[in-house]
């Protein structure tokens, strides 16, 4: 695994996959095109996934609802994607609630939208060393992470 922040190779792969898809198709598709030409990429690729699965959402132990997510990458990484011009906070927040709700560490936010295929890594962490070696990968090699920290409450 790469000691960057967790998962990266995971998110590399799946980023080179939807680069793929854009270079191929661009933009100006719904994002169900977008998830099937994904999906062949990363089968492709060698990726294990799980595409459209839904998961259950608790609270206080009781289940309150169901959300769908476009991929489960590998088990560990939430891929969200999006046919929009412009990625708003609205869709971090989404990112971000799917993987608090799901207890997953990483996600990948990718949309298919622009001239250009914009994409957003999502990383917590608990740990204010690693917060320290993430925002110096984000300086030095990856614009494309949000990170994310957890706090214990008082």
């Amino acid at each position: 695994m790469n000691k960057e922040y967790a998962y990266a190779d995971i998110t590399r792969k799946v980023i080179g996959c939807a680069r793929q898809v854009h270079t191929v198709l661009g933009n100006g598709f719904q994002e169900v095109i977008y998830q099937r030409s994904l999906a062949i990429e990363m089968q492709a690729a060698g990726l294990q996934f799980a595409r459209e699965i839904e998961m259950l959402l608790y609270y206080k132990d009781q289940e309150v609802g169901i959300r769908r997510v476009d991929f489960l990458v590998e088990n560990p990484v939430l891929v969200g994607l999006k046919a929009v011009s412009e990625i708003t906070m609205l869709h971090h927040a989404q990112i971000i609630n799917y993987l608090n709700a799901y207890r997953l560490q990483v996600g990948l936010l990718v949309s298919f939208g622009g001239k250009s295929l914009t994409y957003i890594r999502f990383v917590k962490t608990k740990n204010l060393r690693n917060l320290i070696l993430l925002i110096l990968a984000i300086i030095l090699n990856s614009p494309s992470i949000y990170i994310w920290v957890i706090r214990k409450s008082a």
